[in-house]
Order: structure tokens, then C-alpha cells, then sequence
């Protein structure tokens, strides 16, 4: 039964649109984020995604992540894109980051091509600030 749900759900997450470019899933995180799409947000991760989240915490595989973004957005958060730092690429896997609009600290994620040519999330810092002096 519990196989059953966990083939349900995979094949659910790939019914969302694929992050073509690094860089789209940020957009894509907002996008999914501002309707309330736990499902669809945790479709931007690898299936053993590492969350830096809650701060001081890590949420690991992709099943946690939707649960910890279902409990977030059950709030009603608002998300608006922030521009993307360049992304540095190497072979399968980039590194994407953000500054974040009150301008402290920084997002970063590792992010890593798929055999269909899409990329997903494989770490994500969503927040971190520089040390203090």
C-alpha cells in the first residue's frame, strides 16, 4: 500500500512543467509557492533533496520537503522573484543563488541535470547571512 502512494506521488510530481535552465526554478518556486503548491514546489527537488530549513535544520528526501512546504504555505506566504546571480555551471551540476530583496544574506542552491535534460534542486540554503563581525 505504502508503495502504491510513494509510485502515486512520483508519478505526480512529473506532471509538473520542468525547470529547462538552472535558473527557471526559481521562477518556478515562486510560481507554484504563490497558488499554494506544496506538491508542485517539492517537484523541484531530487528525490534525496537536503533543505537547509528550517533555519538551524535540514529536511531531508523529497516527501519531507512537501510536507515542511505544505505547513508553510498553509499560511498563505507571498513570494516575489528575486533576480538571479549568475549561475556557474560545470558538466550535470550548477550552483544558482539570489540575493535576497531586503538585501541581507544570500539563497544558494545546488541544482543538477536530469537524464531528460531538466534540472532539480539537490541542496538548497534558502537563507543565510554573512557572519557577524
Amino acid at each position: 500500500m505504502q508503495q502504491q502512494h510513494a509510485d502515486r506521488q512520483e508519478r505526480g510530481y512529473q506532471d509538473y512543467e520542468k525547470a529547462i535552465r538552472p535558473e527557471d526554478i526559481t521562477r518556478l518556486f515562486v510560481e507554484r509557492s504563490n497558488a499554494g503548491d506544496a506538491t508542485g514546489v517539492a517537484a523541484l527537488y531530487e528525490e534525496n533533496a537536503v533543505l537547509a530549513y528550517p533555519p538551524g535544520g535540514r529536511t531531508v528526501g523529497r516527501e519531507a520537503i512537501r510536507e515542511l512546504w505544505a505547513t508553510v504555505l498553509a499560511s498563505g506566504p507571498r513570494f516575489e522573484p528575486e533576480q538571479p546571480l549568475p549561475t556557474l555551471v560545470s558538466g550535470d551540476i550548477a550552483l544558482t543563488s539570489t540575493p535576497p530583496r531586503d538585501g541581507t544574506g544570500a539563497r544558494a542552491q545546488v541544482v543538477r541535470r536530469q537524464p531528460d535534460g531538466s534540472w532539480l534542486r539537490l541542496l538548497d540554503q534558502p537563507e543565510f547571512n554573512p557572519p557577524a563581525r
